[in-house]
């Protein structure tokens, strides 16, 4: 689980951050962001029902591997995106494609065996780029050191920029 809250929390840094420049990333797009950032890790379900369990209630072969794809991503974000009023389907549905996309990146820069990350780029094509190898998921140090960077992005924001914003509107 900790790869999974380290990807929320890059998210939020990104989009944090693009929000002191542009008015339209506001938290609540931020938060749309982060749970796209959960998507590539919808892979887990598997654990609570088995592929072969989802293949026999829907008829048809399944696979969770494909959700931690672009492709899985972008399909996922549009049933989500179903959830939201219309007005905001393009919106919502770009952040949570973002927040995923930015979960995958994450997810490439990882240490793999034969050095090269999944075919995360599917269905854009299955070549498996190679990895910089930069750190091993289960290592907490990561985990560690993106909370503390989430930690002084939020404190900047709600004291520094949030002042900074109030002093502009006055």
């Amino acid at each position: 689980m900790a790869d999974l809250l380290t990807h929320v929390l890059i998210v939020y840094v990104l989009l944090t951050v693009v929000s002191w420049w542009t008015d339209r990333v506001d938290p609540r797009w931020t938060a749309v962001g982060m749970a796209g950032a959960a998507i590539p890790d919808l892979v887990k379900a598997r654990l609570l029902a088995p592929g072969y369990v989802v293949e026999r209630i829907l008829g048809l072969p399944f696979d969770y591997s494909a959700i931690s794809t672009l492709g899985g991503v972008a399909f996922v974000a549009g049933v989500i995106t179903a959830a939201f009023g219309r007005r905001y389907w393009k919106r919502a549905y770009i952040f949570l494609v973002c927040g995923g996309f930015c979960s995958l990146v994450g997810d490439g820069l990882r240490t793999f065996a034969d050095s090269h990350s999944t075919s995360w780029l599917y269905p854009l094509t299955w070549w498996r780029p190679p990895t910089p190898n930069l750190y091993v998921t289960a290592d907490y140090r990561v985990t560690v050191l993106v909370v503390v960077v989430a930690a002084v992005v939020a404190v900047v924001d709600a004291s520094v920029i949030d002042r900074l914003r109030s002093e502009t509107t006055d």
